[in-house]
């Protein structure tokens, strides 16, 4: 069968060229990631000129709603995985069963965390050590973020269901259509402007609520008219709770995963405290860096993950372990140009964000230190969104935990100590973490046992 244009609805990601594939699944997703991160970063952008409570308030209250959504987001790889090897199997009908067995859970997940919100949003706060006036800010913004869940979970669900069922252009337009409409809408909420209420700090997290319900709408609508690749209707539809917990199955490992690394980061940040507030900054800095290369790798993983997972459902598993080494190799090459470029002139990204030497100095070692990590950054993400989408969450999981908390916290902690290195020892020890991570899902990926997991 020739391969269809791009775009086309019945196109079969399971032939033609993978290399085409490839990038005509991830570019769609490297531009969807990056503008879904723009939604904390304008909330602060307005609330910044409310005050530092406002600022810390929302912020706090942020990380709260990105450890959730991460839980979440684990969840629906369960779901992304049914739907993929569905799609690459041809059994249309199967994939629209799992996408709706998908929508009961966003619900279910919805409603758990808006009674979260209502009960805990301020103790939650108060929990993590918020000053009152803060809390008094971000308790609020925090509610209605949570209560408004109903938004997100729809959100994210139609998005997996589009992707997994390989449909990115879609979900790219629709963040495109709803992050506009926050962009535009986000400060005549927060400052009263026009003929809009002065709703300060609770402005920006309406305004979140009401931009993702925008995007969880025409996600449904795209879904049930059909102007993606699945159709889903409601005729004939049954709960059926063995495959629901098959999904969740699979994706709490992936959840587990997936808040890790924020908590790792959390505890990795208190221990670089103890170094200042110069280390404090140049930590900071090197990490927004660290997420503009993150980002795009991690798409391109989920492509081959995508991709890999269509094929096993096409019982081709000599083109799905095709698929992600090639990923593997050709973002290695992109990631040996950028590694190369930041040798010479580290200190140029950094001028973006200070122009202050001594932070710039700092900065300039920190990403030199995670060069070694750079390196192998997609050997990493390729494999381990590859495993997560073929269903092999459980694989991903142990090496996240056994590395962040076995290897790479202890070297954090006691590198600083027994060397001269100070705050440096906490970098090489994260940058030791993604070497041996690189090595662990090296080995694994080539023994092959992942092809013949069954979901």
């Amino acid at each position: 069968m020739a391969v269809r244009r791009f775009g086309k609805s019945d196109r079969d990601w399971t032939k033609g060229s993978i290399v085409r594939n490839l990038l005509e699944l991830a570019w769609p997703m490297i531009l969807s990631s990056t503008l879904n991160m723009l939604g904390p970063t304008i909330d602060l952008i307005w609330v910044g000129r409310l005050g530092d409570n406002a600022v810390a308030g929302v912020g706090i209250a942020g990380i709260v709603v990105m450890l959730l959504q991460s839980l979440v987001f684990g969840l629906f790889v369960g779901l992304q995985a049914m739907v993929a090897r569905q799609i690459g199997a041809g059994d249309k009908e199967a994939a629209v069963h799992a996408a709706r067995q998908g929508m009961v859970i966003s619900a279910g997940v919805a409603i758990a965390m808006a009674i979260v919100g209502w009960l805990f949003a301020d103790s939650i706060l108060h929990l993590v050590g918020a000053a009152p006036e803060v809390v008094a800010i971000g308790g609020p913004y925090l509610r209605i973020m949570l209560i408004a869940s109903i938004t997100i979970s729809f959100q994210m669900m139609t998005n997996a269901t589009m992707v997994a069922s390989g449909d990115t252009m879609r979900p790219l337009w629709i963040i495109i259509a709803f992050r506009a409409f926050h962009v535009a809408l986000c400060p005549f909420l927060v400052f009263g402007w026009w003929i809009f209420p002065e709703l300060g700090a609770n402005g920006a997290a309406l305004t979140n609520a009401l931009s993702q319900g925008i995007g969880a709408s025409i996600g449904i609508w795209f879904l049930f008219s059909g102007k993606t690749r699945l159709r889903l209707s409601l005729e004939g539809f049954r709960l059926d709770f063995r495959a629901m917990w098959q999904m969740i199955k699979i994706g709490i490992p992936a959840s587990i995963s997936s808040v890790d690394r924020t908590l790792i980061g959390f505890v990795l940040i208190t221990l670089v405290t103890a170094f200042g507030t110069l280390s404090v900054a140049a930590h900071t800095i090197g990490q927004r860096i660290d997420m503009f290369l993150i980002l795009p790798v991690m798409s391109f993983g989920q492509a081959a993950g995508v991709l890999a997972a269509q094929n096993l459902g096409a019982h081709q598993p000599e083109r799905a372990v095709r698929t992600a080494w090639l990923a593997v190799a050709y973002f290695s090459a992109f990631m040996l140009i950028i590694v190369t470029l930041i040798w010479f002139w580290a200190e140029y990204p950094l001028g973006i964000f200070t122009h202050e030497p001594p932070l710039i100095a700092l900065g300039s070692t920190y990403l030199r230190i995670q060069l070694v990590a750079y390196l192998v950054f997609s050997l990493v993400m390729v494999t381990g969104q590859t495993l997560n989408i073929v269903g092999d969450t459980i694989t991903v999981m142990i090496v996240s935990l056994v590395t962040n908390w076995g290897i790479g916290l202890p070297l954090a902690i006691f590198l600083p100590k027994i060397t001269n290195l100070g705050v440096k020892g906490i970098w090489w020890a994260m940058a030791a973490v993604i070497v041996i991570r690189a090595i662990v899902f090296g080995i694994y990926f080539l023994t092959g046992r992942w092809v013949k997991r069954k979901i």
